[in-house]
């Protein structure tokens, strides 16, 4: 098996937002889907036997994608990272390069509140979920919704 070397050999261009070669190899490492808390997620969802989407648009026109999509009943899953998403829980600041990191993450935390709006707005229910949380517990209560949800519709359209 080969090793990875995470230090890159080369200098780093003068744009880099990284504080050192080290720190922009391991920040570009960094998975955008299928981490271990979602696939934790996705198996207890699975076990409540429900099919979904995953890393999907629920709005076509929308360029942000959600974790998990249930189309039908319309409800969108995002599993937050605590350091990405600021998590009051267990965020800690960065010491270097500070100021980029704060405004990093009150930019994913504003584009977190305009998502959730832009959904909210065109019917879809929101579940956030945070990596620490219980991926049981989560699936339980996202399963619920989703259930609700689907009963409602029926509803309606008997009605």
């Amino acid at each position: 098996m080969k090793e990875k070397n995470l230090i890159p050999t080369s200098a780093e261009p003068e744009s880099s937002w990284a504080s050192s070669p080290a720190v922009r190899a391991v920040m570009r490492g960094n998975r955008g889907r299928d981490t271990n808390p979602e696939l934790a997620l996705r198996s207890a969802i699975r076990q409540h036997g429900l099919h979904y989407r995953v890393d999907t648009r629920p709005l076509p026109d929308v360029r942000r994608r959600a974790d998990v999509v249930f189309i039908g009943p319309k409800v969108a899953v995002f599993c937050d990272g605590c350091y990405w998403h600021g998590c009051p829980e267990h965020y800690r600041p960065s010491h270097k390069n500070s100021e980029f990191w704060s405004l990093k993450i009150a930019g994913t935390q504003a584009r977190d509140r305009e998502t959730d709006r832009l959904l909210i707005e065109a019917g879809w229910q929101v579940i956030r979920v945070w990596e620490h949380d219980d991926p049981d517990i989560a699936a339980r209560m996202i399963a619920d919704t989703v259930t609700s949800r689907r009963q409602m519709s029926s509803v309606v359209r008997r009605g």
